[in-house]
């Protein structure tokens, strides 16, 4: 997996490529906690081929954070990924753009 950052004030971008899962899903999860005064947060997608449990789990703290201090959104999702979102009903919480 490989994140690349941009930071834009009090927004961050993280475009996520590879596989979000157990051996990768930790990496992600220090990466969002290094942004703790941020108010937006966007997961680019647009390269993410899978997501594991793990990657669900990350993203499902992260949600909460930020439900706290600013807003999520998560864009250029593709079609496998949204499958797992709507069958895990992640998609009913989650913003996805």
């Amino acid at each position: 997996m490989t994140i690349t950052k941009t930071l834009e004030n009090k927004k961050a971008i993280l475009s996520v490529e590879g596989w979000l899962d157990t051996n990768s899903a930790p990496e992600l999860g220090r990466e969002i906690e290094a942004l703790s005064d941020i108010e937006s947060l966007i997961l680019d997608f647009d390269k993410l081929e899978y997501i594991s449990s793990a990657g669900l789990r990350i993203l499902l703290s992260t949600q909460k954070i930020m439900n706290k201090q600013g807003s999520m959104v998560i864009k250029n999702v593709n079609e496998d990924v949204m499958d797992i979102f709507n069958i895990t009903g992640f998609a009913d919480f989650l913003t996805i753009e």
